[in-house]
Parts: C-alpha cells; sequence; structure tokens
C-alpha cells in the first residue's frame, strides 16, 4: 500500500534529507559549454539555469513553455550574474509533441550541446486526456523522453567532435518511494493510467516520477554509455519550493513547507551537479549530489521486468508518435 511505502521508506530519507543534509554550491567550471533546461522560467529549473550562468557556461537555454515569463527569468539571472548574452529563451510546450519537434530541430543548428537537463513537469489532480496520454504521463515521461531521444544524436555528435561525454539528466523525486503501482498488474500499463474510472489522481504525479525511474534505468541497463556515448542519469532535489504543489496550496501546507522545505536555490544544486556528472552516473539516480539507492520496488525482484516492460511499452508509444527514434539508442 501507498501509506506504507510512505512510513516505511520515503518519511526516513524526507526526514534525513530535509534536516541534515545540505548539497554544496557548484564550483564546476562551465566555460565553453551549452547547457540546455526544461521548465527554466520558475523554481528549481531557473536556479539552476542561473547556477549554470554563474560558472561561465558559453551558453544557457531555457526551455519554456512560457517564452514571456521566460524572458522574465532570462532578466532575471542576467542581473544577478552580471552576464549577458549568454541566456536564450526557446519554446518548449511538453504536452505538445510537435513543439517538442520543433525545439529539437532549432536544437541541432547549435554548435554542441553538453548537458540537458529535463526539469519541466507537471502535478494535477485534474484527470484530462492530452496528446492520447493522461496530461501528467504526457508531460512527465512521454514527452520528457520523447525529447531526451530525439535530441540525443545532437549530443552524441558533440561527443565525437569535442571528446567529452554529454548528459541528460531527468529531474525525478523520492516520492518514487511512495507508489505501489498496480497498474504493472495489468496487461497494459498506458492504457491503465489513461482510464478515467480507475486514475488515482492523489498519486499520479509520484507514479510519474515512478516511471521515470524505471525508464532511465533500463535505457542505461539496455545501453551502457560507451555504446550510448551519452551519460543519462535521474536526480532527486529533495522538497523544496516550487509551483508544483500550487494546486493543494492551503495555509496548513505553507507553514509545513516553511518548516521543512529546502529553498529552491539549494534544491537546484542537485540538478547542476546531475548535469555535470560523468558516466559514472549512468543509469543511477542522484540524492545529494551521490549515487544513492532506488525504491525497493524498483530494486526488489520484481524490478528488472517491471522496468523492462514499462520501457517496452513506452517505446512502442514514441514509435508511434516518432517512428524511428528509439534506433539512436542502437547506434
Amino acid at each position: 500500500m501507498p501509506v506504507f511505502n510512505l512510513l516505511t521508506s520515503f518519511l526516513p530519507k524526507l526526514v534525513h534529507d530535509q534536516f541534515f543534509v545540505t548539497p554544496k554550491v557548484p564550483t564546476t567550471d562551465c566555460t565553453g559549454k551549452t547547457i540546455i533546461v526544461t521548465g527554466a522560467n520558475v523554481g528549481l529549473g531557473k536556479e539552476a539555469a542561473r547556477h549554470y550562468v554563474r560558472l561561465n557556461a558559453e551558453k544557457v537555454i531555457l526551455a519554456c513553455r512560457s517564452t514571456q515569463k521566460g524572458e522574465v527569468a532570462k532578466q532575471d539571472i542576467e542581473t544577478s550574474t552580471k552576464r549577458t548574452g549568454i541566456v536564450e529563451v526557446w519554446s518548449l510546450d511538453l504536452q505538445d509533441y510537435e513543439s517538442v519537434r520543433r525545439f529539437v530541430k532549432r536544437a541541432q543548428g547549435l554548435q554542441r550541446i553538453d548537458s540537458v537537463v529535463e526539469s519541466a513537469g507537471i502535478s494535477t489532480f485534474d484527470f484530462k486526456i492530452v496528446a492520447g496520454n493522461e496530461s501528467t504521463i504526457t508531460t512527465n515521461v512521454v514527452s520528457t523522453f520523447l525529447l531526451a531521444l530525439l535530441i540525443l544524436p545532437k549530443l552524441q555528435e558533440t561527443g565525437r567532435e569535442t571528446g567529452i561525454t554529454p548528459t541528460i539528466s531527468i529531474v525525478s523525486s523520492g516520492v518514487h518511494f511512495i507508489p505501489s503501482f498496480p497498474e504493472r498488474k495489468t496487461s497494459s500499463i498506458f492504457g491503465t493510467l489513461n482510464n478515467p474510472k480507475t486514475a488515482n489522481m492523489m498519486d499520479r504525479y509520484n507514479l510519474s516520477k515512478l516511471l521515470e525511474v524505471l525508464v532511465c534505468r533500463e535505457i542505461a541497463r539496455e545501453h551502457p554509455v560507451k555504446q550510448m556515448r551519452v551519460t543519462l542519469n535521474f536526480v532527486c532535489p529533495a522538497w523544496c519550493h516550487s509551483e508544483l504543489v500550487r494546486e493543494m496550496d492551503s495555509a496548513v501546507l505553507r507553514l509545513i513547507m516553511r518548516l521543512v522545505c529546502r529553498t529552491t536555490e539549494v534544491g537546484s544544486r542537485t540538478l547542476v551537479h546531475a548535469g555535470l556528472s560523468g558516466p559514472d552516473t549512468h543509469g543511477k539516480w542522484l540524492s545529494n549530489c551521490k549515487i544513492t539507492s532506488c525504491a525497493p520496488l524498483v530494486e526488489g525482484k520484481e524490478g528488472r521486468d517491471i522496468q523492462r516492460r514499462v520501457w517496452q511499452e513506452l517505446a512502442e508509444k514514441l514509435e508511434e508518435i516518432e517512428p524511428g527514434v528509439t534506433k539512436v539508442l542502437e547506434v
């Protein structure tokens, strides 16, 4: 049961991370690097982008659904870092597959891409079908990996030309410990997730983070970094002040968050670390800037079969959206 998972696995880690660990301020020099951060007009993505600019990145792209908000974020970052001409704001709507395609086509014109930090995501209790899936699944899972695979060849090209190993970091969460994931026992996981009659929207965000973990692990298991030539990892920023909880806003929650949550800036340090991490983190979960064990469901006896099946179903879905997109993993 989710409540059991919450009490035995998630809460002890949450307490430890929130009260006893503070990630260090990033110091890695990013001179010459081009870095893309999605969902970068607010919250963790914006603060991660600010760090990358501060660390001397040559180009930092804020990938945002609202370019207007992105421009406001750009101005704020430029003011605080006193560096101009570095930040660019590009349109990206993860609820629109064509928007993902346009973004990647534009990215192919960049001289290089060293790192893509996929921070964009949604948390909603409202069931709504968007682009063929429940909106949380479309945004946090399907489009997140569609973007990763479509942009992968450009990162591989960067690696060949520069001798580095570029990185794709998926911003996941420790809440992947919570779901019991009953949908795994059905004949179609994604089909079941699209059923409004059985959808547990209170747990849907948590489940989307679990699906991200499973997919990253399976891709990395099937395609080691020597073959893929790009590091794929996933990161937990812990519980931070962010826009994700706006649907749950209340005086009580605000008080709890004030007492417990990391600042957005502190949480963003983990995104920066993940985006600059190397091949030793391929397929690994990073928490507090170090490789950490995933949830028992992921690492237990069922884990391998679950992640294989989730990836197989997602790969089929991605191939329907963009035929041939998964073939880039075979290069």
